[in-house]
Order: structure tokens, then sequence, then C-alpha cells
């Protein structure tokens, strides 16, 4: 395939930069009037039009793409999409002013999702969550991380964890697998957290093991969830399985979670909407990336994260969309993108940069995706017509992408 009068080709970082820190963030290389040639699946050239080789000039297959941009898809490093049923009548809670620990006080939240999810079988899951990726997929999402954590019982963690990996196998895009049952204390085991920890860390683990069905261990780090001293007790139970962390850490309060999160190698720490700079001393002398989620706090109402403190302090930033039936209950990258540079004071360099390769760098796949780079994977998405690059988060509300091509081939849905 070749694509063709590219207005703008962004995102041309070098195939060897898996992440990007600091200044960097805000360098997006592009080429103006450009072409870009696909073969098996992989970006296998490209260059400026008036330089285009003949050999390939007359290709059958080309799109062309004048008055566009082509980029590369985002990635998208932290979603919750398998669950059983929305929560759209905790959404008039919210309304009225219920922070997210009254609507769990009152039944809601994550112990909401967990009552549905169990009483929801297997084909059942995987036909909704298949339907929320393919409509995340045409909003340009090219990579994506599944969590566990709405089944909280060995059965249905396992079940969450089985629709995973059937996504896994069905979807055109990669997936990467977290296992989540540290997300709440259920019900049976409010009295007795040591309890579930076991139940987590002695049946839960080995059966995930043996069936290869986590990448990664996640843990909700949090005052009236899993504490410091928890959290690390399970981080270090699955390091022994194999699972790197990618942690829940400073959604609500300063907690320590960064810290458990950098002293156990997470390769992320995700939320932080509450920081300090002990924590930011913290992730600048690490490797863990900082993985931010802006459309959780606009639909909570809770503070945005310190962004722009984070950057300039060379901590690798992510930003992701939570898609998740509580707080989160959307898969637009694109959205995420734009609240990015309106409520994280991103510049529209950084937050591209954010959403693609430090997202892909997030999941441990920046090698081979999140960039425009010979040899990577031509997971990319072609724009409509637009005046600039800022133009995409600036036109929030709106898709502003036209084509979608995953592993070199339109796709349609």
């Amino acid at each position: 395939m070749l694509i063709t009068n590219i207005k703008g080709l962004v995102g041309l970082h070098p195939k060897e930069k898996l992440v990007l820190r600091g200044s960097e963030m805000k360098d997006l290389p592009a080429l103006e009037n450009a072409w870009l040639l696909i073969e098996d699946g992989l970006i296998k050239d490209f260059g400026k039009m008036s330089e285009i080789p003949s050999r390939i000039s007359n290709l059958p297959s080309q799109i062309s793409a004048e008055g566009k941009y082509v980029f590369p898809s985002w990635c998208d490093s932290h979603t919750h999409i398998v669950f059983a049923a929305s929560r759209e009548e905790e959404f008039a809670m919210k309304i009225q002013g219920k922070t997210y620990e009254e609507i769990a006080a009152a039944g809601g939240g994550i112990l909401n999702s967990a009552n549905k999810l169990q009483q929801a079988s297997e084909d059942e899951l995987f036909e909704s969550a298949s339907i929320r990726l393919k409509n995340m997929i045409l909003k340009g999402t090219g990579a994506v991380e599944i969590k566990s954590g709405y089944g909280l019982t060995v059965e249905s963690e396992i079940k969450m964890l089985r629709v995973i990996q059937r996504l896994k196998a069905n979807s055109p895009i990669p997936i990467k697998a977290t296992f989540l049952a540290a997300h709440a204390y259920p019900t049976a085991f409010k009295d007795n957290h040591q309890g579930y920890i076991d139940l987590i860390i002695n049946e839960m683990l080995p059966q995930i093991a043996a069936e290869k069905l986590a990448d990664y261990i996640d843990v909700f780090c949090e005052k009236g969830f899993f504490s410091v001293e928890e959290t690390d007790q399970i981080l270090k139970a699955a390091a022994k399985f194999g699972l790197k962390p990618k942690i829940h850490a400073n959604q609500l309060s300063v907690s320590g979670a960064v810290e458990v999160g950098v002293k156990n190698n997470a390769v992320s720490v995700d939320h932080l909407e509450e920081t300090n700079q002990h924590n930011i001393n913290s992730l600048k002398t690490s490797n863990t990336i900082t993985t931010l989620l802006p459309s959780c706090s606009f639909y909570l109402g809770i503070p945005f994260a310190d962004a722009k403190s984070l950057i300039a302090e060379n901590v690798p930033v992510a930003i992701a969309t939570d898609y998740n039936p509580g707080s989160t209950p959307s898969g637009n990258m694109n959205f995420v993108v734009s609240l990015a540079c309106i409520k994280l004071k991103m510049q529209p360099e950084q937050a591209i940069n954010a959403a693609t390769l430090n997202g892909a760098a997030a999941m441990e796949i920046s090698s081979e995706y999140g960039s425009i780079a010979i040899g990577k994977k031509a997971n990319l998405f072609i724009t409509k017509p637009m005046p600039s690059v800022a133009y995409l988060p600036y036109s929030f509300g709106d898709v502003q992408i036209e084509t979608v091509i995953l592993n070199g081939e339109v796709y349609n849905g």
C-alpha cells in the first residue's frame, strides 16, 4: 500500500527511540508533502513527494492523503473495558455531589460492577467488550491494555482474564492483559484484608501463571482500598510469577503508592491526580512511566494531574482513557488528547507523543508501535483534511479520523 500527497506525516521518531522524557516530549518530528510505503504489514519507507522513487509511484494500491495528516495509532495503556453493565444509575449521584467514596459506601462503585460481572457469562462479556474495542479502534486506537478487577473472586477474575485472552486472539491490534484483583475488597473480606490477599497470592496468581493469562499485576493503592504495605506484599508475590507492576497510584490522595511502585520497578504508575515533590523526585530517578488519565478527572470532578511539573522534571508521561463503567465511560483517545491540552496544559506535540510513543512504552511495545519508523508495524490513521497538527486536539468533541490502517490494511470494523 502506498499513501501519497500526505500533508503531514507525523511522529517520525527514530526506531531506537523507545520513550520520551522532558524536553523531548515537545519534539514531534513531521514531514510535509510526503509519501509512505507499507509492505507485509510494516512501514517499508517514506519520504517527500518530490523525491518519490519511480519504481513505486505507480503502485496499484494507493491512497491519496491530500490535505490530510497521517499519525501513528493511539496507544491506550490503561483501560477496564471488560465489564457486564454500565453504571448510569450512579451518574445522578455524581451530579448531586456525591463523592467517589460516598457512592462506594452506598453499594455503588467497583463492588457494583463486580456483582454484575459475577452473574455474566464469559460469552456475554466477550461480546460486549468486542463492541467497545471495535469502537475504540475506529477512533484511532491501535494498541490497548485491558485490566481485570471487576471479578473479585477466583472464578470471576479468571473469567475476566480469559475474556481478555480471547480478545487478544481475535483482535487486529496488540492487547496487554493486567491482573487487578486488588481493585477493592469484596464484602466477604471487608474485615479480613489479609484473607483476600492470601486468596490472590495463593489461589489466583498460580492459576493465572499456569494459564499465562496476564502480562502485568495491578493494585489500587489508596486510602480505603489497599495500603502501601498490602500493595508491596502483592507486587512482590506477583513478581515471583513474572508479572510486572502497573499500579493505580495517588488517584484520591498522596498515599505512598508512587514510591512503592518505583520500589517494585513498576512499568507505570497511573492516575497521579494528587502528587507532591517527593513523588516526582522518586519518579525522575526511575524508569517508571507516569500514565495520566484526564478524562477520569473530567468525569469525577477531581483534580487534574500536574503534567507540566512531571515533564519539567524529566519524568516520561503517557496518557490513556481509563475506559470503565464507573469513572470514565469513554474510550475516545481523541478527547483524552484534547483534555491533556486543555486541562493538563500540555502542548499538542506533548499530548500526541504521550498518546502514541509513550503510551506504547507503558505497554512495553514501543519497539514496534507508537511512531512512524521503517520496520515498525503499520498501525496508523489518516485524518480528514486539517489545517495543522494542533487542529486535532483543538477540535475537541469531533473525531478527525477518516481512515484507520492496522497491520498495513484499511480497517472498516
